[in-house]
């Protein structure tokens, strides 16, 4: 537990941040509107709006462990206004110090006499405006549409070896489902898990988080998720949130709720590999499948590959199902694992992003984080594909990041 001089500390610095993104954002919206006949109204709508947010902020702060355990609608409604507000601001006192640097570098380099005064407009304070509403447009966007907007995207994956018989078997990939922020909307989900079925995938694989953190979420859900099926088999793995890691309990609490993930992970259909491999079956051809726990740099760390493939035969072409992408950049990359195909999840491409194909544009912040955040990469012959995320997480909105179900077909290379 944390001291609480520490806490104090802590809060003390994150509000002197918040006030400092409050004061540049007031002084980018006063320089543009100050002399509007309506200025008055927008003067006081902004402090009663400010004053909400800090009064909202502090109580965040003193309850968030309470409303995760008991209350997560509070959660995500909180999540869902404060970062709405604070992004737009964020922007707009981002646009005031670049005004300020602007107005500086031309202060500094004019003479006495010719030194301008203060601007009321430029076309920097007008841009930035228009910016911080179009963000605030795209959160409440991502929030309402953005969540439910669930997209299939299709890869051809090519395997050495693939004998022809495997040629052309569609692998359906979901990840990241975190039942526990839809607060059991069913219309939300259930157009997603209908394109799902429509895909009527030979192999259905989910590569964890089927919930934030307790068991509790699922269980409204098996039924809906036992409607999905794989031909030839239906397979899944933990993620880091499955594992009740986060929040305080006793390890026999914990280990009650993940005792109970994993016999939901059954009743809903799923054979959940649990460092363990399997041998499918299909056409008179054998596909090894494997599956571990999870594996993650800054994560916990229970998956153990090298006891998944113990006695496997593994000249077979193999897939993988491990949550955290960077499990496959330590263990598998570089032939460190006999693996031609790595299925993964966990980044959600940070449910925020700008991908445009034929462009060749593809951002998401989890960049900063990820290397590997989003879609297939490819490294010699070993392939990594990363699902951008079927749910969200604490922000409960996805921006230019659709939910994603992703069809990958075998190929014989």
């Amino acid at each position: 537990m944390p001291s609480i001089a520490r806490i104090i500390l802590t809060s003390v610095i994150l509000l002197g941040i918040l006030g400092l993104i409050e004061w540049g954002a007031w002084r980018n919206l006063n320089r543009m509107w100050s002399e509007h006949a309506r200025f008055n109204a927008i003067k006081w709508a902004w402090r009663g709006v400010g004053v909400v947010q800090l009064v909202w902020t502090m109580v965040y702060f003193l309850r968030w462990p309470h409303w995760r355990e008991f209350k997560p609608e509070w959660l995500l409604l909180t999540h869902a206004v404060l970062i709405s507000l604070l992004v737009p601001k964020l922007a707009l006192a981002g646009v005031e110090i670049a005004e300020g640097f602007r107005f500086g570098v031309q202060w500094l380099f004019s003479s006495a006499e010719n030194r301008p005064g203060v601007p009321r407009r430029t076309f920097i304070t007008i841009a930035g405006q228009a910016s911080a509403g179009l963000l605030l447009g795209a959160f409440a966007h991502g929030m309402t549409w953005g969540r439910r907007g669930y997209h299939v995207r299709k890869y051809d994956v090519p395997m050495p070896g693939l004998p022809d018989a495997l040629d052309g078997i569609r692998i359906v990939q979901i990840s990241d489902a975190h039942l526990g922020s839809f607060l059991e909307q069913f219309d939300t989900v259930d157009p997603g898990l209908e394109m799902v079925r429509q895909l009527n995938p030979d192999v259905l694989c989910f590569t964890g988080d089927l919930v934030n953190d307790h068991s509790d979420e699922a269980e409204p859900w098996i039924s809906r998720f036992q409607s999905l099926s794989g031909r030839y088999g239906k397979f899944s793995i933990l993620g880091n949130h499955d594992y009740a890691d986060y929040a305080q309990r006793t390890e026999e609490e914990r280990e009650t709720i993940r005792n109970r993930t994993k016999a939901i992970h059954g009743e809903m259909g799923f054979d959940l590999l649990l460092n363990e491999h399997r041998v499918m079956e299909i056409k008179g051809e054998k596909l090894l499948l494997v599956g571990v726990e999870n594996w993650g740099k800054g994560f916990r760390q229970s998956g153990d590959l090298e006891e998944a493939i113990s006695g496997a035969d593994t000249a077979l072409p193999a897939v993988l199902l491990s949550h955290d992408p960077t499990h496959w950049e330590e263990r598998v990359m570089g032939q460190k694992a006999p693996i031609e195909l790595t299925l993964s999840g966990h980044t959600h491409g940070m449910q925020m992003g700008l991908e445009i194909p034929f462009l060749g544009i593809k951002f998401s912040p989890s960049r900063l984080r990820y290397k590997r955040w989003g879609g297939l990469y490819t490294e010699t012959s070993q392939h990594l594909h990363v699902n951008r995320g079927f749910g969200v997480l604490g922000f409960p909105g996805r921006i230019g990041m659709p939910p994603e179900i992703t069809e990958l077909t075998l190929r014989k290379a």
